[in-house]
This record gives C-alpha cells, sequence and structure tokens, in this order.
C-alpha cells in the first residue's frame, strides 16, 4: 500500500471529518478511517499496535499537513 493512497483517502473524507471532528486527530489506513482521537499520541500509539510500521495517515482535522522526513519515527514510551 502506498502512503499517497492513505492521503488521498484523507483529503476524500475531509468535509465529512470537518464537519463533524474539527481539531480531532484522525487514523487512516488501507483507505478507510479507523478511528478518531483526542490526541496525536493515542492515534500514533494505536497505529503502531495495529498496523506496525505502516502506512497509515495520522492527521489533525482541520490543521495544515505537516511532512516529517522519513527517517523519523514515532516509538512508544
Amino acid at each position: 500500500m502506498n502512503v499517497n493512497k492513505e492521503i488521498a483517502a484523507y483529503e476524500k473524507l475531509q468535509p465529512e471529518l470537518e464537519a463533524n471532528h474539527m481539531g480531532k486527530w484522525v487514523l487512516i489506513h488501507e483507505e478507510k478511517l479507523v478511528a478518531v482521537f483526542e490526541s496525536f499520541e493515542e492515534a500514533a500509539e494505536q497505529a503502531v499496535v495495529k498496523f506496525g510500521r505502516g502506512p497509515y495517515v495520522i492527521r489533525q482535522v482541520g490543521a495544515s499537513p505537516v511532512v516529517l522526513p522519513a527517517s523519523v519515527m514515532y516509538r512508544m514510551a
């Protein structure tokens, strides 16, 4: 699976997400909305537990996208 497909899935869902979940964090995997979270940390923890290294997209609804270098990886404490 390509991360670009996950981003495209988020963009397709974006109007509905902004209407219902503004400011929340969403997890997208296999082009589907997996869950909505209160914090990035909650979303990242679930993403790592369920999907390992991905690909998946975690995005705050309504915020501009943040691009991280490929060398950055979230690690659970």
